[in-house]
């Protein structure tokens, strides 16, 4: 995500985009990571999008990764959702196992905001984010699958040929809690935005060329 924000950071300084009315809720958060973590998700959006822009951090909402009952704080957190109508544009990647958010495989379809544990993939492939000797954490509260379909649009950008087999588990395979992303197929607006080598296991790739050439999308008629 970080050439994403620094995308939208690069057009809110030329003025293409506004953000003055935007509020936003992450996604998700490590249990027992303070904000001050350097490696929260607390720290990567001040670095990311509020010191950048000047923004106000009231209005970018995350779950407390320290908060004393972490059960409770994911509840707190998908009232919160509830309470400012919902999410409009909900922003994901997919995970080397399908997963989004930190929804693992086994995931329930129909869960809301929780607390999951994380499998040994997703620790180790977000080991690199962290320091000589720092353990990264085995929970995090998340949205629910079920939270992320509320959303009215949902985008998901995946690139590498790592992303390759969950991408098309993604879209091509069966709706099933072995691959969480694969929910997606459920939802009435979701864009899915690959680069090539992402795409490179999509076996109706010709049938996606003809609907979307080039990407675009054309009339009707």
């Amino acid at each position: 995500m970080e050439p994403v924000y620094a995308r939208l950071v690069e057009a809110v300084r030329a003025g293409t985009v506004r953000l003055d009315r935007m509020t936003s809720f992450n996604l998700d958060e490590y249990v027992g990571l303070p904000p001050d973590h350097a490696q929260s998700y607390h720290a990567f959006m001040r670095a990311q999008l509020i010191a950048p822009l000047g923004l106000d951090p009231a209005r970018l909402h995350l779950p407390r990764g320290d908060a004393p009952d972490p059960v409770a704080e994911a509840r707190r957190y998908e009232a919160a959702i509830l309470a400012a109508g919902g999410i409009d544009l909900q922003l994901l990647g997919i995970g080397e196992n399908g997963h989004i958010g930190f929804n693992e495989p086994s995931s329930s379809l129909a869960s809301p905001t929780r607390v999951k544990t994380l499998n040994r993939g997703t620790r180790a492939a977000n080991a690199r984010f962290f320091g000589p000797g720092e353990t990264v954490p085995r929970h995090a509260i998340t949205m629910g699958i079920a939270t992320i379909l509320q959303a009215r649009h949902a985008l998901m950008l995946a690139t590498g040929a790592h992303k390759a087999a969950a991408v098309a588990a993604m879209a091509e395979g069966p709706v099933s809690a072995r691959c969480p992303a694969s929910a997606l197929q459920m939802h009435p607006r979701a864009t899915i935005v690959l680069d090539a080598a992402a795409a490179a296991k999509l076996e109706l790739r010709d049938y996606y060329d003809t609907v979307h050439p080039d990407g675009r999308e054309p009339p009707l008629g």
